[in-house]
């Protein structure tokens, strides 16, 4: 079993950055509301006919907050990250 930790936390570490940088691309996806910079030119209006691909980016976004909080939240308990 003690051969498996450094092994688990090089696991863990990996599928932590990949969450990371799965969830900066998936909230510059997600399409602007109207509100600051992306509402100039109507931008908002473009994206506003995909409600079901909105709904389904929202889940995984959801999923992937939730898996690299997990993730974090066990490496900062068992390894003192």
């Amino acid at each position: 079993m003690e051969s498996l930790v450094p092994a688990i936390r090089i696991i863990l570490q990996v599928l932590q950055i990949l969450a990371a940088i799965f969830l900066i691309a998936l909230v510059l996806i997600h399409s602007p509301k109207g509100d600051g910079i992306g509402g100039i030119g109507n931008a908002a209006q473009i994206f506003s006919s995909q409600k079901g691909a909105e709904a389904a980016l929202n889940k995984i976004t959801a999923y992937v907050a939730g898996a690299f909080y997990v993730v974090s939240f066990v490496l900062g308990y068992y390894f003192g990250y």
